[in-house]
């Protein structure tokens, strides 16, 4: 990679379009001094294979480079690779031949991916007379009402004579002074077009880069496979940059990866700001030219650079809306153009815009209210995330960021819920707490000596009202413990340990029951039956667990419970000791040794007292002998 002192105030891409041998190549020669056709191919048979770069300044200053791209019909593929990322377009038209096939079907192409800021280059204008030229820019008039390029600045040139080259260049600034300012604080996208390897650098890749800047250093994944990387250089039109900028020409080398991992039509981004499809829901745009389309088919896509086989479904009965099921994963978003072609036939045959990269795995019988919608939206991106959290009725702030860019989210509104990392609808929010407080309502009914419900209660009844909401099934999981935690946070249940309860339950320590199980303790202190010995005598285990929970009876290890009466006793007993031992305690308070160690080791436990080998220290500050 070659290096320039003075780097290019500023860039943007052109693409070309056209009929073979209409001289799209020559024309760049001319207003670059570059020759677009690398291939030694291209240069014995005078024809455009693949895709050719070239770049110049424009009298304002402006540095725009230029995508050259086919124009024979067999290589409409390459043509596709080369205009899908570019929004602006040289067309060029020969005066001799005027109008032709590929004439025609690059300005349906063009159509398709919704480029309306062109230049109309009618070329050769030296191979014919003024009656002629004239006749030609009528036809081309003619030929683009109604479409994208109407209104297009149309000029005649000729590259051998140097004619209509200066006003051409005015034209192109006129033209990009005129276009929209590119997003420059978005996701980086480079769609690459070309992979190949320098020696003593490794891989390189070209593409038109959109969305955000990259940076020498940075890390970036090659998508859809993952492979990651790390930028070791970049360049735009031989200049050597520290940073590259959308939208401009940028060739990046690579390390740390092969020139097998990454091929045309894969994207280059940063990790973890994408996420790849097979997947989408489309809306279908007419064009004149082009039938309508079978309800059925299967066809090639093309979006950005890539090329993918796809099966359609339509949505609708007006044909407006579609699903196209990719062949293999690609990288795209609301709002992306894309073409269709017959692989058969080789024609183009339809295209459109993407409204939903992540669409639900069935349609559904509102896709047609659903996908409108979307289509509205595409105006204001920022309705995007909105709409997902309605349709979806829950989405992760992972999720919207992946399908519509850096620091996206809904805007504000009563109707959404904003939870930690996860946005949900306040009818799916208020379902999941009405159908959560019902279940732990029904448990304190059937078990009102219980202190709460399970937790996995609560959760298995917030999992049914989300499954009843159509919550996308790899949400729910994830979805469970916000929700909950939501309901913990904002007082509609009290957690305790395992259990969640209704801040209105608390068992009642007046039960009968209750009484009786704290009764057949105190009968037996210093040595009451364990747990398992009520158990075998017949203590409920909901009243037992109720009397633990209300402080009469503490468990003092896993199976011994001691009323509180007994415990205070115990410590003041320790407090008269010369000496803590076992023994002592255990005579002060005429026990056994099976009750009098569980009994210093819960004191030890709480702060009451301190180990000292065989012997114990009372501490300063006592926590008390059932906290």
């Amino acid at each position: 990679m070659t290096t320039s002192l003075s780097p290019p105030r500023a860039q943007q891409v052109i693409a070309t379009a056209g009929h073979v041998d209409h001289g799209k190549s020559s024309l760049i020669r001319r207003l670059t001094d570059i020759d677009p056709d690398r291939l030694d191919e291209e240069k014995r048979r005078g024809l455009t294979i693949d895709l050719g770069f070239a770049w110049c300044t424009l009298p304002s200053g402006l540095e725009v480079g230029f995508v050259d791209v086919p124009g024979h019909e067999r290589f409409v593929h390459n043509m596709l690779a080369g205009v899908g990322p570019v929004r602006l377009v040289l067309f060029v038209v020969a005066a001799d031949e005027g109008w032709k096939p590929q004439t025609e079907e690059h300005l349906i192409i063009l159509d398709l991916l919704g480029v309306d800021r062109a230049v109309i280059a009618v070329t050769k204008a030296d191979l014919v007379d003024e009656d002629h030229l004239e006749r030609t820019r009528g036809a081309v008039e003619q030929r683009i009402h109604g479409t994208a390029l109407a209104g297009a600045r149309i000029i005649a040139v000729s590259s051998t004579t140097g004619d209509g080259i200066e006003e051409l260049r005015g034209a192109l600034d006129e033209l990009l002074a005129a276009a929209p300012a590119p997003a420059t604080n978005d996701r980086a996208r480079l769609f690459v077009d070309r992979v190949f390897t320098i020696k003593g650098s490794g891989t390189v890749i070209t593409g038109t880069l959109s969305g955000g800047p990259l940076k020498v250093g940075e890390d970036v994944a090659a998508l859809p496979s993952g492979v990651t990387a790390r930028i070791r250089g970049l360049q735009t039109h031989h200049h050597d940059l520290d940073l590259a900028r959308p939208v401009s020409r940028v060739a990046i080398n690579l390390a740390g990866i092969e020139r097998t991992d990454v091929a045309r039509g894969d994207a280059i981004s940063h990790p973890g700001t994408w996420r790849a499809t097979t997947r989408i829901d489309v809306v279908l745009h007419d064009v004149q030219g082009l039938p309508p389309l079978p309800r059925r088919g299967a066809y090639k896509l093309y979006a950005g650079s890539a090329e993918r086989d796809v099966t359609l479904r339509l949505l609708d009965d007006d044909q407006r809306f579609a699903r196209l099921r990719l062949s293999s994963p690609l990288v795209v978003a609301a709002g992306d153009r894309f073409v269709l072609r017959d692989s058969g036939r080789r024609s183009t045959i339809g295209g459109g815009a993407i409204l939903d990269a992540d669409p639900p795995a069935r349609a559904g019988v509102d896709a047609s209210q659903r996908l409108t919608r979307r289509m509205t939206a595409l105006d204001d991106h920022r309705q995007l995330p909105t709409l997902a959290v309605a349709e979806r009725g829950a989405i992760s702030q992972r999720d919207l960021e992946l399908l519509f860019g850096r620091d996206a989210s809904p805007m504000a509104s009563q109707d959404i819920v904003p939870l930690r990392s996860w946005w949900t609808t306040r009818i799916l929010f208020e379902g999941a707490r009405i159908r959560c407080v019902a279940a732990v309502t029904v448990f304190h009914v059937d078990n009102p000596l219980q202190p709460g419900a399970p937790l996995e209660l609560a959760r298995t009844a917030i999992a049914d009202a989300l499954r009843r909401a159509r919550v996308r099934a790899r949400d729910i999981e994830p979805l469970l413990d916000v929700l909950l935690d939501a309901f913990i946070r904002d007082g509609t249940l009290i957690r305790a340990g395992n259990a969640v309860h209704l801040p209105t339950h608390m068992p009642s320590a007046g039960d009968p029951r209750i009484a009786a199980v704290v009764a057949r303790v105190a009968a037996a202190e210093p040595t009451p039956p364990d747990v398992r010995e009520l158990a075998a005598s017949g203590v409920a285990r909901d009243a037992f667990d109720a009397a633990v929970t209300s402080g009469q009876l503490v468990r003092v290890g896993s199976d011994l419970v001691f009323t509180l009466a007994f415990l205070t006793r115990a410590e003041a007993a320790i407090a008269t000791l010369p000496s803590i031992t076992v023994s002592a305690f255990r005579e002060a308070m005429g026990t056994t040794r099976k009750y009098a160690v569980p009994l210093l080791e819960h004191f030890d436990r709480k702060g009451i007292t301190r180990r000292e080998g065989d012997v114990r220290v009372l501490r300063a500050t006592p926590a008390g002998p059932g906290t």
